[in-house]
């Protein structure tokens, strides 16, 4: 059997095992065992255990629980419902304003951390469904009450939500960073002008659709004083001055990303203690057990993609995959297109978390191989993972959106998210013209490189 015919054999196998309903923090362990005791025998075994601890024995992991923890101490607070309440009224006069709020609430409360999201309808995934559920909880009652058709709704927040893996902090870019060995402080930087550039194109799309929608809308006419205007802004100023501080500390390359993630948490407890008065014990245990659950299933995950990448590498799948991809010699605008296809379709299927960790052992040489810069490609993946997030079988985001509203059917839902989708595709080729969109800030901030 060829090593690339063994490759296959682990594709298909690893497909039933997670879509036989099997976790993935189990399911990649194992087949990793099966195909090792399979190829290289029992003996093979003694290294499992230490894959598992050496993937976990990193610096940079720290970052991901303190950010959970900061994400999940915002979380129990009712920051989301004050954040869009107080954009809202600035935008009250603007067509579609109501759901521009709720889509740079989404954007606000991406950078400030997100919470843990609520349990998978079908195959485990972690992380960035929180903002939609923080969101969508409190906004997209408030728009349909306001008459704001349902599609339009859920299908802002469902895209808003999906800005968490892009929007530092992203746990995302944290695991790209250390599946790929690229500058975690780099990758932050490249998220921001395109996170930017998505709230832009997301409120853009929402003005429009409100526009040719208007007829059909309930017109509310809601007008606030400058003085109320600025009572909204005092109320989420706390917030604003955590975001702040993160992206100081960030961008002025004063700490390292697990410093950062600790000083987000620690100013973030502070917050929902001080001004929420989430000081009871209850509270408290629910942020901390809530952080430790999250934790655990994404470094777990970790170190079983650890031990299924070193299970693919030690059957020599992993070298003779890349360098199959390098010999085909195809043109390699063609190459990326079709990566970025078969990434497209695994994303309906599997967690970004698990993709990353997964394909990006191959990909990386040949990315290199085709000159192709890994900061820039960490966006492009990363919102093509966000379509994932969007669309079936298992886009989470469309289940929590009807988790929020279950009075609003799925096809709804997703009939409101396919514009946004549309989006996204085309932000990707814009980012293949025009790659500074992505890396002009590290490289402003940082120097060019890697």
């Amino acid at each position: 059997m060829s090593e690339l015919q063994v490759g296959l054999l682990i594709l298909v196998v690893t497909t039933a095992v997670l879509f036989s309903g099997f976790p993935i923090a189990w399911g990649l362990p194992l087949v990793a065992v099966v195909f090792l005791v399979a190829f290289k025998g029992p003996a093979s075994l003694a290294v499992v255990p230490t894959q598992f601890m050496d993937e976990l024995n990193s610096f940079a992991l720290l970052t991901i629980p303190l950010f959970i923890l900061l994400g999940a101490a915002i979380g129990v607070s009712a920051a989301g419902k004050d954040i869009y309440n107080s954009l809202y009224r600035w935008l009250a006069r603007v067509p579609g304003g109501l759901i521009i709020a709720n889509i740079l609430a989404c954007g606000m409360f991406s950078a400030g951390g997100r919470p843990p999201p609520p349990p998978p309808p079908a195959l485990p995934k972690g992380g960035p469904p929180a903002t939609a559920a923080a969101i969508g909880k409190a906004g997209v009652p408030e728009m349909i009450r306001r008459g704001v058709p349902p599609a339009l709704a859920t299908g802002a927040i469902c895209a808003g939500g999906t800005l968490g893996i892009l929007i530092p902090p992203s746990i995302t870019l944290i695991l790209y960073g250390i599946a790929t060995e690229t500058s975690i402080g780099r990758l932050f930087l490249s998220g921001v002008v395109p996170g930017i550039v998505l709230v832009v194109f997301f409120s853009a799309w929402a003005w429009f659709a409100t526009l040719v929608a208007r007829r059909e809308l309930v017109v509310v006419d809601e007008r606030f004083t400058l003085k109320e205007k600025m009572e909204g802004m005092v109320r989420v100023g706390p917030f604003l001055a955590i975001i702040a501080a993160i992206a100081y500390f960030m961008y002025g390359g004063l700490a390292t990303p697990p410093e950062i993630a600790a000083i987000g948490a620690f100013l973030a407890l502070i917050l929902v203690i001080v001004i929420y008065r989430t000081w009871r014990m209850s509270d408290l245990q629910h942020i901390f057990r809530d952080t430790v659950r999250e934790s655990s299933m994404i470094l777990m995950i970790i170190a079983a993609a650890a031990l299924f990448s070193y299970m693919m590498s030690l059957l020599y799948v992993t070298q003779s995959s890349a360098e199959w991809l390098v010999s085909i010699q195809l043109n390699k605008w063609v190459l990326l297109a079709a990566i970025n296809v078969f990434l497209l379709l695994m994303g309906c299927f599997l967690p970004p978390v698990a993709i990353i960790l997964m394909v990006m052992p191959i990909l990386t040489p040949v990315l290199e191989a085709n000159d192709f810069d890994l900061i820039w490609f960490a966006v492009l993946l990363t919102i093509n993972l966000e379509v994932g997030l969007i669309t079936p079988p298992v886009g989470l985001n469309l289940y929590v959106l009807r988790g929020v509203a279950p009075e609003v059917p799925l096809g709804v839902v997703l009939r409101g998210s396919v514009p946004y989708v549309f989006i996204m595709i085309g932000f990707m080729v814009l980012l293949c013209f025009v790659p500074g969109i992505a890396t002009w800030l590290p490289d402003t901030l940082m120097g060019p490189g890697h």
